[in-house]
């Protein structure tokens, strides 16, 4: 997957589990971009244990949209080449707290879709300039069809999902390539304390599928797998039981 890999989301446990692995398969270089980007210690050594040679942090908002590019263009400045952008920032939000406040339920659409579609929109435009590389975005099968249980979040995944499918379609033929990962629910801190829903997986298997969906050569992932024909079934359930289904 090249030697230089970016992590936007650089506490994220997927996104550090799928720079692990990406070192540990040949990347040298990983850049870990996240808030309090000092406080990364723990994500940086886990990295280098894997085998990066040199592990860089950055200050990475996802929500001040006007930081993206300037950020993004310094670290080409940089590096030359990135071979491997993992974007796996994003919140779960609160659901029932979203139903009341329309500020918290657009803090999770700007962060689960706005700030996705201007990050992308940026890094495909850089990729494209360089001629290859590879996008890493995580949808989610809260996408597939919103439930009323989690509409908010699923809501953005849904858009999230349409827009990093179009641009797949957009960038090929250009050297880039999207891969469109779509997990079930994953148990880890962000899900901490909630019942696990069926078919869960951990960030580590995430991570698992993730990687060898890229050495796969392949433009989408469900994890675990089975889920893509379980919610193929689900899309014909009737709206009246739909609705009631839970998280």
């Amino acid at each position: 997957m090249g030697e230089t890999v970016l992590v936007l989301g650089g506490r994220s446990e997927i996104g550090v589990a799928v720079a692990e692995r990406l070192a540990g398969s040949g990347a040298r270089t990983v850049v870990l971009a996240a808030r309090r980007s000092g406080d990364l210690d723990h994500e940086e050594r886990r990295v280098r244990a894997a085998g990066a040679s040199a592990v860089e942090r950055v200050e990475f908002d996802a929500d001040d949209l006007a930081s993206h590019r300037p950020l993004l263009d310094a670290l080409w400045a940089r590096h030359g080449t990135i071979d491997t952008v993992v974007v796996a920032f994003g919140i779960l939000g609160e659901q029932a707290r979203a139903e009341a406040d329309a500020r918290h339920a657009v803090q999770i659409v700007h962060t689960d879709y706005v700030a996705h579609v201007h990050a992308l929109t940026d890094l495909a435009q850089l990729l494209r300039a360089q001629g290859s590389g590879t996008l890493v975005v995580y949808s989610s099968v809260a996408g597939v069809r919103v439930r009323r249980a989690n509409y908010v979040y699923g809501s953005a995944k849904a858009g999230l999902d349409g827009f990093a499918s179009g641009l797949a379609d957009a960038l090929h033929g250009s050297g880039v390539r999207l891969l469109l990962v779509r997990p079930g629910f994953v148990i880890g801190r962000m899900t901490s304390g909630m019942a696990p829903a069926p078919f869960p997986s951990t960030p580590q298997q995430v991570a698992d599928a993730t990687v060898a969906a890229l050495h796969g050569g392949r433009d989408e992932v469900w994890v675990p797998a089975l889920l893509r024909p379980v919610f193929w079934g689900m899309r014909v359930l009737p709206r009246a039981i739909w609705r009631r289904l839970p998280r």
